[in-house]
């Protein structure tokens, strides 16, 4: 029933609300009779007209410079085999996601109904003057050696097949790195390579491209070790056919340095591992199942340096690492081709990147004290954001130095920076939430969870990892929705109002009771307030019989707020909660405060929003670059709406010097550095992202959030509760379920953060 589920959610996901995973987007304005004769008939003809002239201006005047065709025709596409072209175009939409997402590149995916190689390589020239590259993708072997080296030859644009050469980059990478850290020479490793189709091939080669010996290599196919004395081996395996007298992966491993995995699961057992040489490198990249557990060979062999290629383990070997990136680099200077020097400066670029000190943002996404080169770091995590301005580079820089660049690049300083403005129009911030939260995942309560939408987001937070719910409810209720949408695993489910509850409820009581008798409320009182669900859930947060608690789904704001004001309160040294919506824009993520809570906050008040806020944005790894947000700009006005606001900011400036922080601006002005240092070059903020707007008022919030959400698509994440004692997180009315899972992900990564105070605090002690 889960699998059936899993399905029903994956082809809801790629039919709903829009078909598919891409859509083309206009980059020019088109609102008037002008635009559209600007944008076609007649004045598209002078474009047309420079193109013929040289058709090098395609780049100039044309998408051309910064699209990709993505092109299979289905007949090896992973896990899936031979499918066809139109069964494969949702995995070839998904890698034009990548390519977007990672390096800011369009895509048209092209699905080719053929597997002659002659007509598919036809096709692709045919249709190549639309392009600035080609990735190929999902091409069976030995067909796809061929396609790739023709079209190569034949194509004045990168061609690219990335099941080739996009897991070599990136295990070369990671192989320089775990040698080095083993102390061993390239030339002397030893290496056994399980499997021989097109990625293995390409592996093979790359190592031997940085320095292994081909005599010292050991290759396997389904029919065991590849040997000189065996007949009808194709080139390419002839290529890395060995003299040794072995048959099978069992003899070839004693031994061993270097073990790759490019499979199937499961074929590595202990034994194979125990009879590898000293600090064995195992690199296990079968997906979904790697050719041996991690955990176990991790146990086996304390000495291992072990990669996958899942997310879930330690270094991942992952072709995202590699294709936006080296696609991006060699459509920057208009490279002819993607030669072996390209790819081998993507190799050193990558195992040079994790030398480096890693930034705070990807410890905090991957939930690391401190990621440092060695043994579980011996490749950069996917989503580190110093790889567009880092790997791209190298590979520009390679193609100039080879002749293939016609554009080169004179600026790097600027280029570098164009680089990492691409990263705004990302999502990624959601992902490294989500998995961070599942490297700690507490103990969440959600207090309606007799409502449909909650419960779909329980039952997410549940199957994901994110989260170990406990649903509060009618019992009965949330055992029918449950069934209704397949949620059979055995979750805590309690009814405050229920007869067994009655223990926990009078110790709860007893608890509040003598807490607030003093305040006029009685014994009975207290035993009242527990059977309301919100002042229930709240004493299960502070009795810790839960992390955290989600609400605020099916009721308003201010009554959800009341009971966790009353029940739980505000941090030691808070004098003032508040909130924060995190919004995914196309220029990056932009927090929002306060947006649930202060009507119309004092300057003082303004400015402990913005201190907190600072603190939430540094727990997502970045640095905090405020701007508050006003009608006027530097005392323009002299209403105290305006004053407010720069009263707030000279506080901070007082007594904050080192926090980036000013104002009072105009939202444009905040936004837009441009027009910030031309007319306002002494501001703080001149040079820097502005990451935080803090409003001067509820409405401005609250309003400028929603329109963002609602007429410009963007992801909002919260609001998150800033300044309580315990992880309390209230949702909007009739949020949705996207919504309540991020929530439910902050609500996790504010509990891990509290735990970690309080044993810092515990130690002090």
């Amino acid at each position: 029933m889960r699998e059936q589920n899993k399905r029903k959610e994956a082809l809801i996901y790629h039919a709903k609300p829009t078909p598919g995973k891409i859509k083309v987007v206009p980059t020019k304005k088109y609102a008037t009779q002008r635009d559209l004769s600007l944008a076609y008939s007649p004045g598209v003809a002078e474009p047309c007209l420079e193109i013929e002239k040289d058709k090098n201006n395609a780049y100039k005047y044309t998408s051309k410079g910064n699209l990709v065709a993505v092109i299979s025709n289905g007949t090896a596409v992973l896990g899936l085999g031979n499918i066809g072209p139109e069964a494969s175009k949702p995995v070839m939409e998904g890698k034009g996601l990548l390519f977007k997402i990672f390096a800011d590149i369009d895509v048209f995916d092209i699905e080719i109904d053929t597997e002659d190689v002659d007509a598919f390589i036809e096709t692709v020239k045919n249709i190549a003057p639309t392009f600035g590259g080609i990735n190929l993708e999902d091409i069976k072997a030995p067909e796809a050696f061929e396609i790739e080296r023709r079209l190569k030859e034949e194509l004045d644009i990168p061609v690219m097949h990335d099941d080739q050469h996009g897991t070599a980059i990136i295990s070369a990478a990671a192989l320089i790195n775990a040698i080095e850290i083993t102390n061993r020479k390239i030339e002397d490793t030893k290496i056994v390579i399980s499997g021989a189709g097109a990625a293995a091939i390409s592996c093979s080669r790359l190592y031997q491209a940085c320095g292994a010996k081909k005599e010292n290599m050991v290759m396997l196919d389904s029919k065991g070790v590849i040997r000189k004395d065996r007949e009808n081996l194709s080139s390419e395996k002839a290529e890395f056919a060995t003299h040794r007298k072995i048959d099978t992966l069992d003899e070839a491993m004693e031994g061993a340095d270097v073990f790759i995995g490019l499979s199937k699961a499961d074929i590595v057992s202990p034994e194979m591992l125990l009879s590898m040489a000293k600090d064995p490198i195992v690199f296990a990249m079968a997906n979904p199942n790697p050719e041996i557990n991690y955990d176990l060979a991790v146990a086996t062999r304390k000495d291992i340096i072990m990669a996958t290629g899942r997310s879930d383990h330690p270094n991942q070997v992952n072709n995202v690492l590699g294709f936006p990136f080296i696609f991006r680099g060699a459509l920057d200077v208009r490279a002819s081709k993607i030669n072996e020097e390209m790819k081998m400066a993507a190799v050193k670029a990558l195992a040079k990147l994790a030398k480096e000190p890693v930034p705070e943002q990807v410890n905090v996404a991957y939930g690391e004290t401190k990621l440092a080169f060695g043994k579980d770091y011996i490749i950069p995590k996917p989503f580190d954001p110093r790889l567009i301005a880092e790997v791209p580079p190298a590979v520009a820089k390679a193609a100039m130095d080879t002749g293939v660049a016609k554009s080169p690049i004179t600026d790097w300083e600027d280029y570098q920076d164009v680089l990492r403005e691409r990263l705004g129009s990302d999502n990624k911030m959601v992902r490294l939430l989500i998995d961070r939260a599942k490297q700690n995942p507490k103990r969440v309560v959600f207090a309606e969870a007799d409502h449909l939408d909650v419960l779909k987001a329980a039952q997410i937070v549940h199957e994901e990892g994110i989260a170990k719910p406990i649903l509060l409810g009618r019992k009965e209720t949330i055992e029918g929705l449950m069934a209704s949408i397949d949620f059979h695993d055995d979750i805590p489910i309690i009814d405050p109002k229920a007869e067994e509850e009655n223990p926990r409820k009078d110790r709860y009581a007893k608890v509040y009771w003598e807490n607030r008798k003093r305040r006029g409320v009685t014994y009975y009182a207290a035993q009242r307030l527990m059977r309301e669900r919100n002042y229930f859930a709240a004493m299960m947060v502070n009795e810790g019989d839960a992390d955290a608690l989600i609400s605020g789904y099916s009721r308003s704001y201010p009554t959800v707020v009341k009971p966790m004001l009353e029940l739980i309160g505000m941090a030691p040294g808070v004098t003032r909660v508040a909130t924060t919506n995190l919004m995914m824009t196309k220029r990056g993520p932009l927090f929002l405060s306060d947006t649930s809570i202060n009507i119309d906050p004092s300057a003082k008040d303004l400015a402990k929003i913005a201190q907190m806020t600072s603190k939430v944005i540094k727990l997502f790894g970045l640095n905090p670059v405020l701007a508050m947000v006003s009608y006027s700009n530097f005392g323009s006005s002299e209403n105290e709406k305006a004053s407010k606001i720069r009263e707030a900011v000279a506080y901070l400036h007082r007594h904050y010097p080192d926090l980036n922080v000013d104002g009072e601006l105009q939202t444009d002005f905040a936004l837009n550095d441009e027009m910030l240092r031309e007319k306002f070059p002494f501001s703080k903020l001149v040079g820097k992202k502005v990451n935080s707007l803090i409003f001067p008022n509820l409405d401005a919030a609250n309003i400028t959030y929603k329109l963002l959400k609602e007429l410009d698509g963007a992801e909002s994440i919260g609001p998150i509760m800033m300044g309580m004692d315990k992880p309390v997180h209230i949702l909007q009315l009739g949020a949705s379920v996207d919504e309540i899972v991020n929530i439910s992900a902050i609500a996790v990564i504010d509990a891990q953060e509290k735990e970690k105070l309080e044993k810092a605090n515990a130690k002090k002690k």
